[in-house]
């Protein structure tokens, strides 16, 4: 049996998920840091600089977004994203629509390439996420959905990460319905549960592949 506490409150598992190993951590901790250096190290200047001048042109406002999200164990954090907006005050309450009239030009493009989301690779290497794991949710989701969906919270057992199981098995972008989020949730409850290295390459392939091929879900 393992003990964990979650937001004060102790979370008793039966048997260790793959990740709950120490050395299953240290792997992941250790690709984590290297991928992301590599990428912040040599795309990610480039496309600030490129994408930086879009946005600026495109609306007024910061470069970069930033939410507070939920992360391991409940914690709260600072993430980062290329703005895709016009600066508004829905931003933490009202997720992005089809056709959403906040949406700017150059940020559809970058949401449906899932370009916006480079910047968290800083977020990687601060430690604060995993380049592959359960997708962060806002705030006000995590307080709505943590009450309706079971095993919601299970999800913040690792940290969040910049794509997913669930982003790549259909549960990409906003969730209109109820079922939409139970779905996503099993699925990330799914990748706690049946963690590997190798899962986490074949995630990130299928990943990059979506983003050349453009991802429907994503406005």
């Amino acid at each position: 049996m393992v003990l964990d506490i979650m937001e004060s409150v102790p979370l008793l598992t039966i048997r260790a998920e793959p990740l709950q190993l120490p050395y299953n951590r240290f792997i992941k901790r250790v690709f984590d840091i290297v991928f992301s250096a590599v990428v912040v190290v040599t795309l990610y200047p480039l496309l600030y600089l490129i994408t930086g001048a879009f946005i600026k042109i495109s609306s007024k406002g910061p470069i970069l977004f930033k939410q507070k999200r939920t992360g391991l164990y409940g914690a709260e954090f600072e993430c980062y994203k290329f703005r895709t907006m016009h600066v508004n005050e829905e931003a933490d309450n009202l997720q992005a629509v089809k056709e959403d009239p906040r949406t700017t030009k150059i940020g559809s493009f970058l949401r449906h390439t899932n370009l916006d989301e480079f910047p968290q690779f800083i977020n990687v290497l601060k430690g604060e996420m995993s380049v592959v794991g359960p997708r962060p949710h806002m705030l006000k989701h995590t307080e709505q959905y943590s009450i309706l969906i079971d095993k919601y919270m299970v999800r913040h057992l690792v940290k969040p990460g910049i794509t997913g199981w669930a982003q790549i098995t259909g549960y990409r972008g906003e969730t209109r319905t109820f079922e939409q989020m139970e779905g996503r949730v099993k699925r990330d409850v799914w990748y706690l549960e049946n963690w590997s290295f190798f899962l986490d390459l074949k995630i990130i392939v299928v990943t990059i592949i979506h983003m050349f091929r453009g991802d429907s879900n994503a406005y």
